[in-house]
């Protein structure tokens, strides 16, 4: 086997190992998942799926990553094509109802990201700072795409960004714990509705 052959196939199987982790730690959160669990649903040695890691805490972190990495292709990417300010903030929102509502081959349990904010919110470590990272970095995102729509003309000058991206993922929060927690069939509807008061455009 060529250098290159076993380079690309070593990456294959660990993307398999944090597609998988990603599934699990979505409904069962980071700390369920297991070598041993991993090992078995993949058909893998628990040596196979340790030699990738080394610990369950790279695991735990990896998974991370690859969820934002799925995050970013079915939230952020759909919505670029969108005319920058209300137009493409608003296409943001949408894709992220439609995360919540359609993903469960990826997020069987819901976001990931609710779930790891809960699970480590109260704890020290690498991994609360990596959950506490992608939240910064989101949140901080969508701050931007409100100061973009503020200098568009699309929402009033006197509009705290940061406020409403603020706004913007409780809501978000919300609505996953609808649909996970109570499977409401109205949920993303009333968070639409929540949409058009949080995001109110400027009267002419």
């Amino acid at each position: 086997m060529s250098p290159r052959k076993s380079v690309a196939e070593a990456r294959r199987t660990r993307e398999r190992i944090t597609e998988r982790g990603v599934a699990i730690a979505s409904v069962e959160g980071l700390e369920g998942l297991t070598i041993g669990r991993l090992a078995t649903d993949l058909g893998m040695s628990k040596a196979g799926v340790l030699g990738h890691f080394g610990t369950k805490q790279a695991l735990q972190l990896a998974t991370l990553d690859a969820a934002a990495a799925i995050y970013s292709r079915l939230v952020w990417e759909p919505a670029q094509g969108a005319q920058p300010g209300l137009p493409r903030l608003r296409a943001i929102c949408e894709a992220w109802i439609t995360y919540l509502e359609t993903a469960r081959d990826t997020f069987p349990g819901g976001c990931l990201f609710t779930t790891a904010s809960i699970e480590f919110d109260a704890r020290d470590g690498l991994v609360h700072d990596a959950v506490a990272r992608l939240f910064g970095l989101g949140r901080r995102r969508l701050a931007a795409e409100v100061r973009t729509a503020v200098a568009a003309g699309d929402l009033p000058a006197d509009t705290d960004p940061e406020q409403i991206a603020y706004e913007l993922v409780g809501l978000y929060m919300a609505l996953n714990q609808e649909i996970q927690l109570f499977a409401a069939p109205e949920a993303a509807e009333r968070t639409r509705r929540a949409l058009d008061r949080i995001l109110a455009p400027r009267q002419p």
